[in-house]
């Protein structure tokens, strides 16, 4: 039985089995920022591939990183980033786009970009 988030075990047997976590949008979303500050390569797992993940990876390809997504891991190479500026038209798409400001002012001391569709 399933309450609130939490397991209720009844009947004394032995547990066993596994389990998949689904990955976490809200964990992946500023890692995958993060990557902007690692001037190599970043191997990320079990990233969900729904819109928001969609959208943070066309940015960071308009940045200039090389991104390559096989199932649900991901690779970025951010060697070869140049750009501190996020086009309007993408920064629009998701909300959370804010959050790559951090890692570009980390790597660049400056960055450039509109607000976000709700602001």
């Amino acid at each position: 039985m399933k309450i609130c988030g939490s397991y209720i075990i009844k009947g004394g047997k032995k547990l066993e089995g596994e389990i998949s976590v689904a990955g976490s949008k809200n964990a992946s979303l500023p890692i995958l920022a993060a990557a902007i500050l690692n001037n190599g390569i970043t191997k990320l797992y079990n990233v969900p591939n729904i819109h928001d993940t969609k959208v943070m990876i066309e940015i960071l390809r308009n940045l200039g990183c090389k991104v390559k997504r096989i199932h649900d891991k991901i690779i970025i190479d951010a060697r070869n980033i140049k750009k501190q500026e996020i086009p309007e038209a993408l920064m629009r798409k998701m909300r959370s786009s804010v959050i790559l400001a951090g890692a570009l002012i980390g790597r660049f001391k400056k960055a450039t970009f509109c607000c976000p569709r709700w602001m």
